[in-house]
């Protein structure tokens, strides 16, 4: 999350600075102008944090360059004098978008970085090694500024959280609890472990949903286009000489005839009601009903309700191995299941009832509604042996197994309804096509026209 200083002045005339944290500079100034009223002083500026340019060179070597994150130019040439450089020139990077890097870059990150600390390196030089290697800008970046705030002894956990929008949420939950926790490699397993899982998940669904809907629209567009222009510049000429037409070959003309007069009604009344569904399903709400209903889709529902009972069970083994607090833990793992309906239930019924009515664990899980019968009675085993975070580890693996096979089995069910349909589809415009050689006029000589040749203007 960007960071801002705060510049004041006190009723006494003491100056007056701190830094805050916010999602804009707009949303920085009102928390500052808040701040100024509860403290009572004078607000002077609020200053945001931002990359500085620099070239710079140390007596009669080559210049180099670099970037430096600071509030003004002044601090960024007093840091790099202090250094022993003399400054050539320092400047504001004029465009600082940074756009979120890709999913696989920070997979790889979280799972580079297992890796290494299974092999016992040391945190700082981890992170120093991940900073040269890393080609992302944004996410070298993020490191970069971790590893400094650890470097100067910064609480770990809100220096990985305050990097959420780039991380991930959960992600820089999971890895700044690591840093302040015992079992730093396992949490970090685990966490590597989550992030594959989703990764290939969202990869298969993509290949079970994307690539088929792509291809319908594709032959939908490629069927319209023939309807709506091919095909009447050929069928349409026995209609000009009143010929009797097929039944099929005179259904195609007349669907052709209302593609035609009304194409841009049908395309406002196609894409307006995808654009607003689309819109809606973004919004809190509209997320929320579709979560809620999307496990009763055919085929993909229950496989999507069974890799979020994976994702619950697996960040529940992560957390509660690393932290005590059961309750913060379930909350976490709900947040992190991918399923805003699963969330809000969870939260709002199993948790009151741990924490109001001192319900155990499976009885609350239950009453949720959003459990499946096995994942209940495994929980009921594990509660009655002590084993729950064990069980929560066994669950997702089996979920894992049984998704990862019938995701399979589902994406080639997918693609044979899809060759069924485009079969279906290219049969019925050949049958339509070959109709029109049936057509015989009643009157031979219709359209039989004559060329006399003129010749010295006598025709």
């Amino acid at each position: 999350m960007p960071e801002f200083r705060i510049e004041g002045v006190t009723t006494e005339g003491k100056p007056v600075q701190g830094i805050l944290e916010a999602e804009s500079p707009r949303a920085a100034k009102g928390k500052a102008q808040q701040m100024a009223r509860q403290r009572k002083f004078k607000l002077l500026n609020v200053i945001p944090r931002s990359t500085w340019v620099y070239k710079v060179q140390r007596g009669t070597e080559k210049p180099i360059t670099g970037e430096q994150k600071a509030f003004t130019r002044g601090e960024v040439q007093e840091a790099l004098q202090k250094m022993g450089y003399r400054v050539i020139r320092v400047q504001k990077r004029t465009f600082d978008f940074k756009p979120k890097p890709p999913a696989t870059e920070i997979v790889t990150f979280v799972r580079v970085s297992a890796d290494l600390i299974r092999q016992k390196l040391p945190f700082n030089e981890i992170m120093q090694l991940l900073v040269n290697d890393i080609q992302n800008r944004t996410l070298r970046e993020t490191i970069r500024d971790i590893n400094t705030e650890l470097k100067q002894g910064k609480d770990s956990e809100r220096a990985f959280i305050k990097h959420d929008a780039v991380l991930g949420r959960f992600t820089a939950h999971m890895l700044g609890l690591a840093s302040k926790s015992g079992n730093m490699g396992e949490i970090y397993e685990s966490t590597a472990k989550f992030l594959e899982r989703q990764a290939e998940f969202k990869k298969n669904l993509k290949s079970a949903l994307i690539m088929p809907l792509v291809t319908l629209v594709v032959l939908f567009g490629a069927v319209v286009y023939y309807v709506g222009y091919i095909f009447p510049a050929t069928a349409g000429l026995f209609r000009k000489f009143n010929i009797e037409l097929p039944p099929m070959t005179a259904a195609t003309l007349a669907m052709s005839d209302f593609l035609v007069e009304n194409i841009v009604m049908i395309l406002i009344c196609s894409i307006v009601p995808l654009v607003i569904a689309v819109k809606y399903f973004t919004t809190e709400k509209g997320r929320f009903i579709l979560d809620r209903h999307i496990w009763k889709v055919p085929v993909i529902g229950s496989l999507l309700h069974k890799m979020s009972i994976e994702i619950f069970c697996r960040v529940f083994y992560a957390l509660y191995s690393g932290a005590g607090e059961n309750i913060e833990v379930i909350r976490m793992a709900s947040e992190a299941s991918g399923n805003k309906f699963m969330e809000h239930r969870i939260k709002t019924v199993a948790v009151p009832m741990m924490t109001q009515k001192g319900a155990g664990i499976t009885e609350a899980f239950d009453a949720t509604g959003v459990f499946t019968k096995t994942a209940i009675s495994r929980f009921h085993s594990g509660a009655e042996t002590g084993t729950v975070k064990h069980t929560a580890l066994q669950l997702a693996d089996y979920y894992e197994k049984e998704t990862s096979y019938k995701m399979r089995n589902a994406i080639d069910y997918i693609q044979v309804m899809i060759s069924m349909i485009i079969m279906v589809v290219l049969t019925a415009l050949t049958i339509v096509s070959s109709e029109t050689a049936t057509v015989r006029p009643k009157n031979p000589a219709i359209g039989i026209v004559t060329v006399q040749r003129v010749d010295k203007g006598v025709v």
